[in-house]
Parts: structure tokens; C-alpha cells; sequence
């Protein structure tokens, strides 16, 4: 199957409510690659990469959060596959 990338941005009260391991939790069991980390602006900012199902499944799931998230809006764009190997926490 080919793989798709997207760039994700998430916003709401999304920092420090355990958001990251949240993501990165999700991204792994759906075998999805790539990165999240905090942004200066409060936001989450992610890298995600996979089949293209798993990428829209874990998107999707991203518009809900983690228990204590309060997402209010998912900005997603195409990106560049880069092949990561892993999904991790970037700081």
C-alpha cells in the first residue's frame, strides 16, 4: 500500500493534558509513523505518515483527544513522506 503524509495542527486547551502520549499511544496502534511535540503557541503540531486509512483514522481521533483535551480545530495538510521508522515525542 502506498503511504501517505499529512502535517496536523491542533488547537484548543491541548498542552499539558497529556496530549503527546496520547498521540503517540494511538499512532502506534494504528502503525502509523512520525512526530508530535508542543508548539510555542500552545498548539500540538504532528507529522504523520502511513496508509492512508491509518493517517485518516488517527486524524480523526485527533479531533477528540485525550480525557482533559478540548480540541477546537484540526488544520491538516498534505505533507512529504519522510519513511520514519517509529512514532515518537518531540520536545
Amino acid at each position: 500500500m502506498p503511504r501517505i503524509a499529512r502535517r496536523v495542527r491542533v488547537t484548543g486547551d491541548v498542552q499539558g493534558v497529556l496530549f503527546r502520549a496520547w498521540t503517540q499511544e494511538q499512532a502506534r496502534g494504528l502503525g502509523v509513523t512520525g512526530w508530535v511535540r508542543n508548539a510555542t503557541d500552545g498548539s500540538v503540531k504532528a507529522h504523520v505518515e502511513g496508509e492512508e486509512a491509518a493517517v485518516a483514522q488517527l486524524i480523526d481521533r485527533l479531533h477528540d483527544g485525550p480525557p482533559g483535551a478540548t480540541v477546537e480545530g484540526v488544520d491538516v495538510a498534505e505533507s512529504v513522506v519522510e519513511r520514519l521508522e517509529r512514532f515518537e515525542v518531540r520536545h
